[in-house]
């Protein structure tokens, strides 16, 4: 599409494909494992790749490419990968950079399936890892060894929302010829595009925002073609296909995404501020308030906050009556529904992550993660008032 336009209507427009067989205006579902060729001739030259085609739905599916170009025009990249989960997409990622014997930076602020990935795998491949501040550019540079090969990171982290300073990063980066890849999940394309700062590779758990709407499980990569081109022999090999009808869910879901964003970052700021005034919270960690350390990074990088708001409670206790008494909010883990969502993550997204990780990564007990949804942000704040009365 052409990049003088908006990103309302390229959410609209990039990547839809009305119907050729029927002229249907919406994107078609292709719910196929495979395809019919025309010849012998033209099966050979489709699986030789020289000649353009599709040739099995773990390899390529016409809707799931229309959700890659969707995802790809947003975030200013070349190229795109679906594959069947938040988590595919890290997995695919780091084992198609990085080989036994190679090293990994990573901010030490990470969602729990990536620290697991990293702590509990990642050894078991002969990969090595580092985990940082990321507070401080100057600790991923003192953590770099000749061997270094990725820098992985978060920002906003899961689930402190600790800001990276992703050009700084970048370009630390690139002078050292290691590649960077960012888990972009928290802020979508809407509130930020690392590519812009010279980040190499950007992910997103599409089940989260891309989605919307808490009813599918995807994820997606984005990045050159080059590196897409990279990566692809570890996505067929380790086959997380992502479903063309979840594909599909996401190319309706993403046209709505600028909207939607809109009503997330607009109710989280109105519920972080009311949080912060409140007597019985201790702390909120929100990237939209000054108060926020990373706040200022955050205004540079970001057009939007995001719509998850943190706040840290006395103790595991109050933190329990607090997830007991909200009636408007969903006591469940995840982000990125149309409804709020509320978890307790030392007991639930972080619960397998150690005690000592957790509170490395500024993860107390006390701490609550509200993902923020789009009702009337009055009828959110009369809910977590009521709850923190209790």
């Amino acid at each position: 599409m052409k990049s003088h336009l908006g990103i309302k209507t390229r959410a609209v427009h990039a990547g839809q494909c009305p119907d050729p067989g029927y002229g249907g205006a919406a994107a078609p579902i292709i719910q196929s494992s495979t395809f019919i060729y025309d010849s012998a001739e033209d099966a050979a030259a489709r699986f030789a790749g020289e000649k353009d085609g599709f040739i099995y739905t773990r390899w390529g599916n016409p809707t799931n490419e229309m959700f890659e170009m969707k995802l790809a025009e947003l975030e200013g990249m070349d190229s795109a990968l679906a594959v069947g989960s938040g988590m595919a997409a890290i997995s695919t990622t780091i084992l198609g950079s990085v080989k036994a014997g190679d090293h990994i930076v990573a901010c030490k602020t990470l969602y729990s399936g990536t620290n697991t990935f990293l702590t509990k795998r990642a050894p078991g491949f002969g990969i090595e890892v580092s985990f940082v501040d990321p507070s401080d550019i100057r600790n991923f540079e003192q953590a770099i060894q000749p061997n270094t090969k990725l820098i992985y990171l978060e920002s906003p982290g899961n689930p402190t929302l600790e800001i990276i300073d992703l050009a700084a990063a970048a370009g630390l980066a690139k002078s050292r010829g290691i590649r960077t890849v960012i888990d972009n999940t928290f802020a979508t394309p809407i509130n930020q595009r690392p590519g812009e700062f010279g980040i190499d590779v950007v992910l997103h758990s599409a089940t989260k925002y891309l989605g919307g709407h808490g009813d599918l499980i995807g994820g997606v990569i984005t990045a050159s073609q080059e590196i897409i081109d990279e990566l692809w022999p570890t996505f067929i090999e380790l086959g997380a296909t992502l479903s063309p009808f979840h594909s599909f869910l996401l190319v309706r879901g993403m046209q709505t995404l600028p909207i939607r964003m809109a009503e997330h970052n607009g109710n989280a700021q109105k519920l972080a501020e009311f949080l912060e005034s409140h007597s019985q919270v201790n702390r909120v960690f929100y990237p939209g308030l000054p108060s926020f350390p990373g706040h200022e990074i955050a205004r540079k990088q970001m057009s939007g906050f995001g719509g998850v708001v943190c706040l840290e409670v006395a103790d595991v206790e109050k933190g329990r009556r607090v997830m007991n008494a909200v009636e408007l909010c969903s006591l469940t883990v995840s982000l990125g529904d149309v409804k709020t969502l509320i978890s307790h993550p030392a007991s639930m997204t972080h619960a397998k992550v150690s005690p000592e990780a957790r509170a490395a990564a500024g993860i107390t007990d006390g701490l609550i993660r509200i993902a923020v949804g789009i009702e009337n942000v009055e009828d959110l704040i009369d809910d977590l008032g009521r709850a923190l009365k209790a």
